[in-house]
């Protein structure tokens, strides 16, 4: 119990300073950020274990340590904000995905949910759909992710694969949370229609 609080502190630290050291970022429009994926986004997934973990080797905590280390850079969150304000701000989805490819970190979640998404918005469904599946892999509870890839179902014409991403939304974190508002709405619209996220 003492250890999964420690290891739960340690997690949530880099988080907290980013939360503390960043500005406020503006709201937007669904599927335009300010939900999951906003750079000041910091609501950790449940944590949840049916097994021990296996003993991890020094080196394996090494390079985890790193990782979360760099996470937490000034550096990496500089340049993620960049590509956020490169998709949502300027609509340069070929661009946000080179400089999310260039932050070195594409099993995170939310560089994978938004390369997924940038490929998705550039027409090329196979990419978004990878990329969407490596988020969920990194995070099966990226609500954002979950949004994003019913969005690409209900594109795809897969309304009953859509409206179970809408169940595992509200599994995550309810029906009131802004991704699960928008992607029930946009499965209330007719088949055919566009759609603006």
């Amino acid at each position: 119990m003492v250890k999964s609080v420690i290891r739960l502190v340690t997690l949530a630290m880099p988080l907290m300073a980013l939360a503390v050291a960043s500005p406020p970022v503006p709201a937007f429009a669904a599927g335009g950020g300010g939900g999951a994926d906003s750079p000041m986004a910091t609501t950790p997934a449940p944590e949840t274990r049916s097994a021990p973990r296996p003993a991890r080797s020094s080196t394996q905590k090494a390079k985890k340590k790193a990782k979360e280390t760099s996470l937490g850079d000034p550096a990496f969150i500089q340049g993620y904000r960049a590509a956020y304000a490169t998709i949502y701000d300027r609509n340069e989805y070929a661009g946000a995905i080179e400089q999310l490819k260039a932050l070195g970190h594409d099993d995170h979640p939310k560089v994978a949910n938004l390369i997924g998404y940038s490929y998705r918005k550039l027409g090329d469904y196979k990419l978004s759909q990878a990329w969407y599946e490596r988020a969920l892999k990194a995070d099966p509870n990226h609500v954002l992710t979950w949004q994003y890839y019913g969005l690409w179902q209900i594109e795809q014409g897969n309304r009953d694969s859509a409206q179970y991403h809408l169940s595992r939304i509200a599994a995550i974190c309810g029906t009131d949370c802004t991704e699960y508002r928008s992607l029930a709405a946009a499965l209330e619209k007719p088949p055919g229609s566009s759609l603006v996220y």
